[in-house]
């Protein structure tokens, strides 16, 4: 049984995948959030939005009767965070002194750590395939709606969303598989739930590939595999399009490389130890757009 929380009426163009390639239909969305009770609280998702080919069309995108991800404990809370230096070939996006490697924000410093503003931080660099390492905590303090709780995101090449959030797996109120932290946002959860109280730094060590695109024909998606404070939550995980809420956005032909962004969603994350390293993951298939 469901309860509708939110109902707006919006007529939208969603797109529909076939095999790799997509073509477009139009469908209505009312846009509404539901909620369903589980054994500890409720979850809340949408049961007006796509299917997703890519499950066999067993779910919609933010689906809230989307299989829960299992619960597993990093590390005992309260427990430091055991400490990640950059390698020699690192580049470091942050390391708690200045900004000098991201555009201008209004995202601030403070006593080496970095708080997120309102609007994203994107990186003055391109980055396409990539090792990439970040440390954020997600605030203490109740947001004004659990949806904010925390939330904010890695945007790979500022298209691919690994969603962070506070998905505690003690707080009552939980948000849909598809857009819990770890998430491949609003496409594939992550394998568990690693995630650490509010308030305890946690750590991304993610691997990226980046799409190849043959003309404007998507040759091979994007893939990532990801260590949520340690525990493996994607393997090689295909990314099938581009970040979208409530939506199935296809793949569209872009640079080998481009910014990597940080989310800006009005919730006031920190974030400390940022690094990156270049790679070359697909040989002499080179990611991208042929130049």
């Amino acid at each position: 049984m469901y309860r509708t929380v939110v109902n707006t009426g919006l007529t939208a163009l969603m797109v529909m995948p076939i095999g790799a390639f997509f073509r477009p239909a139009m469908v209505h969305a009312q846009n509404s959030l539901v909620t369903r009770p589980t054994t500890t609280g409720t979850i809340v998702g949408y049961v007006d939005t796509p299917h997703m080919p890519w499950t066999d069309n067993r779910y919609r995108v933010h689906d809230p009767d989307r299989p829960i991800p299992p619960i597993v404990i990093p590390r005992e809370p309260g427990s430091p965070l055991p400490p990640a230096p950059p390698p020699s070939d690192a580049i470091v996006l942050f390391d708690g002194r200045d900004l000098t490697q991201w555009k201008p924000s209004s995202w601030t410093i403070t006593d080496g750590v970095l708080t997120a503003g309102h609007e994203s931080l994107e990186t003055r660099d391109a980055f396409g395939d990539c090792q990439l390492h970040l440390e954020f905590r997600t605030p203490t303090d109740p947001p004004d709606h659990f949806m904010n709780r925390g939330n904010s995101g890695v945007l790979l090449m500022g298209k691919y969303e690994v969603q962070i959030f506070d998905s505690w797996h003690a707080h009552p109120e939980q948000i849909y598989p598809d857009g819990q932290a770890a998430s491949i946002y609003g496409q594939t959860p992550p394998l568990v739930n690693a995630c650490l109280p509010p308030g305890q730094w946690q750590a991304f060590d993610l691997v990226f590939t980046a799409p190849a695109f043959d003309g404007d024909r998507l040759a091979a998606p994007g893939l990532v595999t990801l260590l949520h404070n340690g525990v493996l939550v994607h393997l090689q995980q295909p990314i099938m399009g581009q970040m979208a809420h409530r939506e199935i956005v296809p793949y569209e032909p872009h640079a080998a490389e481009l910014p990597l962004v940080l989310q800006g969603h009005g919730s006031p994350l920190q974030f400390r130890n940022v690094w990156l390293r270049r790679l070359a993951l697909r040989g002499d298939k080179k990611s991208g757009v042929p130049e």
